[in-house]
């Protein structure tokens, strides 16, 4: 299997692949390469309707030049890191998970504090450690984590030095999913709201009334799955030797 960067011409075939709609797997095994450098690629440069492989070469050939210019203060601020993990690798895929979830529609800045704080492995750091790590300024990260905390997706708190520190634990995702599922049953209440002022019966009303039964099946729908994968994924959590011996299984 070959290794190293990309050339130009595999992005040529990537993006090929991509317009004929070919999963990312299916890409990787006919460049031979990991599916996991198909998926990094595409989504750090523009996602599968976004991607263009001669943008995509020139913004890998920057970042290339951009890290040897920094190199060696980068190099000197980088802790080591736990569990003989490689610094390069959960740099990358740091980079690739702040990029898909900016591909979800989260503001840059947002998604990059989301990615800092989950692969952190107690999903905790102060706003100077996010400062620092993300090379922006103590501002700058509490105007997005206001935002981050309004959407159940960090919570705060104190620690022993009387630090504010922001967190994200096992619940985050249900504290996300239930934020979002109330937002979607205020809107269900929203739109029926509309049938008395538009008339019971007229064409606007029944379109606002149809939206308002959508929304709340969808909601009740949402916290019912919520409940029940909480349920049954928290019974028993996973532990770092769990997932050892599961893999020597």
């Amino acid at each position: 299997m070959p290794g190293g960067r990309l050339t130009q011409q595999e992005r040529q075939q990537i993006a090929l692949g991509l317009a004929d709609g070919l999963a990312y797997a299916e890409i990787a095994r006919r460049l031979d390469r990991p599916t996991s450098t198909v998926t990094r690629e595409v989504m750090r440069n523009g996602g599968p309707t976004g991607y263009r492989a001669d943008l995509a070469h020139r913004a890998t050939e920057h970042r290339a030049h951009r890290r040897k210019r920094t190199a060696a203060p980068r190099g000197a601020q980088t802790a080591p890191q736990p569990y003989g993990r490689d610094a390069e690798e959960v740099r990358e895929y740091e980079e690739v998970l702040t990029t898909v979830m900016m591909a979800s529609g989260a503001p840059k800045m947002m998604s990059r504090i989301l990615a800092c704080l989950y692969i952190t492995d107690d999903g905790s750091l102060t706003a100077s450690e996010l400062a620092q790590r993300l090379e922006v300024s103590p501002a700058t990260i509490s105007k997005s984590i206001a935002f981050l905390e309004g959407q159940g997706l960090v919570r705060r708190e104190r620690d022993e030095r009387r630090r504010e520190r922001y967190i994200v634990d096992n619940d985050v995702m249900y504290q996300s999913v239930a934020a979002s599922a109330q937002s979607t049953a205020q809107l269900a209440i929203a739109a029926r709201q509309g049938v008395g002022p538009l008339g019971a019966g007229t064409p606007a009303a029944v379109r606002l009334e149809n939206m308002a039964r959508f929304l709340d099946f969808v909601s009740e729908s949402i916290m019912r799955a919520a409940d029940q994968a909480r349920e049954v994924l928290h019974s028993q959590p996973a532990t770092p030797a769990d997932a050892t011996a599961g893999d020597h299984g």
